[in-house]
């Protein structure tokens, strides 16, 4: 059934409805929801270093977003961002603490190693999906909360800093093995990173073969298997790709940002980065655009919480503001 006409929004009417809807809330509470926005504007859009720290979060939105969009191509469905991230910034830290490597060998090793680990993570869902044995929107689900403990086994046990009695967490990486960043920010080569990626995907979902013969699969996977094209080598590819973006982004949190592997990984990246994938639609340019946007909302915690003295959370009442509000999407916006 088509939505109603009223409801054919592209995805910006979708952001100002889910602002709007997040205002009505705030205004519901007793808070200024106008006041709210001055604040954003102000302390976010307007003040060097929460301008800055946009990009600091972007970086991981775009790479767990691309988490999403590149197996969407093949017609899989990752739901497990934050499961992958976790797993990259797990394995990162191992490449980083005993690799037996020293200056641009170790960074070199730390990001491949994080790739590695978000890539096979992902590699278990794709396996099971083929294998007929269960869907891989689930697997990859449940295993995000399976990375966790895994990361929360090593810094409770043999990865556990003695310096760190009260919060537990791993040994400090070497210097060595720390992506740089900006001069007086906290903006590193991680976001670098991601639009590389990011460029590398687009060129070949839209200029190559590969990409042609994925959106063929994606399509309909039984008359691409009939026309001879590999199609489980594709969907095995396709996830780990995926998955190994996430991992990199895992990888610059505690190459760039900790330092070292903590138990409080991620905020959320991989979850948001999958709203990000779905409000742009299947388009991998628009990813940049809506990780901006997901970046302002996850800044707009912090801000709240000095000026209207509102927990951290209202920032998954505004995220599911817009899920709400994409669900009112129309299909002509949707099409990729």
């Amino acid at each position: 059934m088509r939505a109603p006409r009223w409801l054919d929004l592209p995805p910006a009417g979708a952001a100002v409805l889910a602002l709007a809807l997040f205002g009505a809330i705030l205004a519901a509470a007793g808070k200024h929801p106008l006041q709210a926005y001055y604040d954003t504007a102000t302390y976010v859009l307007a003040s060097r270093q929460g301008f800055t720290e946009l990009f600091v979060r972007m970086g991981p939105l775009v790479m767990t977003a691309l988490a999403v969009a590149i197996p969407a191509r093949v017609g899989l469905f990752n739901v497990g961002g934050e499961g992958q991230l976790y797993m990259g910034a797990l394995f990162a830290t191992g490449a980083a603490l005993y690799a037996p490597l020293n200056g641009p060998l170790l960074l070199a090793a730390t990001i491949l190693a994080g790739f590695a680990g978000g890539a096979l993570w992902a590699l278990v869902p794709a396996l099971m999906r083929i294998a007929g044995v269960a869907n891989e929107a689930i697997t990859t689900l449940l295993l995000n909360y399976v990375a966790p403990l895994a990361v929360a086994y090593q810094i409770f046990g043999p990865w556990r800093s003695p310096e760190s009695s009260s919060y537990p967490q791993s040994h400090r990486i070497a210097e060595a093995a720390r992506l740089p960043s900006l001069p007086t920010t906290r903006v590193h080569a991680g976001l670098a990173i991601a639009a590389a990626c990011l460029a590398l995907c687009v060129y070949v979902f839209n200029r190559t073969r590969w990409g042609l013969e994925m959106r063929a699969i994606g399509a309909n996977r039984l008359a691409a298997a009939h026309l001879g094209l590999p199609v489980r080598t594709y969907l095995v590819v396709a996830m780990a790709l995926g998955g190994g973006a996430a991992g990199l982004a895992g990888m610059a949190e505690v190459s760039a940002i900790q330092g070292r592997l903590v138990s409080e990984v991620s905020p959320g990246y991989g979850y948001m980065g999958f709203l990000v994938a779905w409000l742009a639609a299947g388009n991998v340019s628009r990813i940049v655009s809506m990780a901006l946007l997901f970046a302002v909302i996850s800044a707009v915690g912090d801000v709240l919480q000095i000026t209207q003295r509102v927990p951290y959370a209202v920032v998954n009442i505004l995220m599911a503001a817009i899920l709400f509000s994409v669900l009112c999407v129309g299909p002509g916006a949707r099409r990729r």
